[in-house]
């Protein structure tokens, strides 16, 4: 299923807002306006701070005082420095049940039908048992809103294989269904090195949920020193900051990634479970004979790619070498 350029009805599903803010003030304000704007109008926003120390705690009180009652809930549960995944995680353990959750960063500008596009998008799995998950293209920017360009390119159907790969669900863009709420709160924490859009790309598509991709994109996404995670817009320079890092981050994510979702193999497809058993065996090969598995089991799983050839190239090599 692509995106939501067909355009569903428009839904009613309520939507919780998450916002983690730590030492957000310089771009606070824009994001708030931002969401105060929304044609969607069945929202709440649930939002914590991240151990902070200027005064997003008191901007996101005045954006509260402004808001009608009971819009914006403060979660000051185990106050303090949590990091991103785990504040976002706690922030999930508190989104009411029938309620989607949409990711949201201190530092972006959503686009006012940000929230309908992806409620719409969404609709048909509201009440259904199956999970699925929402992204969405960004206008990347740099600090001052300067337009830089639009991210790249989603798959119209990416796989679980793919996203084993790769993380294509910027989480600033992510909405997830009740059900996919239900699972990625089943497997919570991810794993070291994987923040919370990752792992639940991986958990929604691994139980084979639904993921839609969005190719209209649906905010303006900063680039900056402070980004916890950065997004570049050319497949050059994709290619080239993932050649910097090198393949010792990437594999020891890799595999940190399948042997967390083993651990949570019960909430897989038995297919995708099987699929993760034969990456861990393969993986566990060392030398000549190991490089050999891998590129066997790359043969037999031509899915299991990233979305450009450059970076697929990389992939090949760094999954061969181990």
């Amino acid at each position: 299923m692509n995106s939501s350029d067909s355009h569903p009805p428009r839904g009613t599903m309520p939507v919780c807002i998450l916002l983690s803010v730590h030492n957000g003030v310089a771009f606070l304000e824009d994001l708030l306006r931002s969401l105060g704007q929304q044609t969607h109008a069945d929202w709440r926003l649930l939002w914590r701070d991240d151990g902070s120390t200027d005064d997003s705690t008191r901007i996101m009180q005045r954006f509260a005082d402004s808001q009608p009652a009971g819009r914006c809930v403060q979660i000051t549960q185990n106050a303090g420095r949590l990091g991103v995944a785990g504040s976002f995680g706690l922030l999930l353990d508190h989104v009411p049940a029938g309620h989607a959750a949409a990711f949201c960063d201190q530092d972006d500008v959503w686009f006012p039908d940000k929230l309908d596009r992806a409620a719409r998008a969404l609709s048909p799995f509201h009440e259904a048992d199956r999970p699925a998950l929402y992204c969405s293209r960004q206008i990347l920017t740099d600090s001052a809103l300067a337009r830089l360009g639009p991210s790249p390119a989603l798959p119209p159907e990416p796989a679980f294989s793919m996203a084993l790969t790769q993380n294509i669900a910027t989480g600033c863009t992510v909405m997830l269904s009740p059900a996919a709420i239900r699972l990625v709160r089943a497997a919570m924490p991810p794993p070291a090195g994987t923040l919370h859009d990752w792992w639940s790309y991986l958990l929604v598509s691994g139980a084979g949920g639904q993921v839609v991709t969005d190719n209209q994109p649906t905010l303006y996404y900063r680039q900056h020193q402070s980004n916890a995670v950065g997004a570049p817009a050319h497949v050059a320079a994709r290619a080239l900051a993932a050649l910097r890092r090198g393949p010792a981050l990437f594999m020891s994510t890799f595999r940190a990634n399948v042997a967390q979702l083993l651990h949570h193999a019960d909430l897989l497809t038995a297919q995708n479970a099987a699929l993760l058993a034969r990456l861990r065996q393969a993986l566990d090969i060392p030398g000549p004979a190991g490089w050999l598995a891998r590129s066997r089991l790359l043969r037999r799983t031509p899915e299991m790619q990233r979305v450009t050839p450059a970076e697929q190239m990389i992939f090949r090599l760094w999954f061969v070498l181990g």
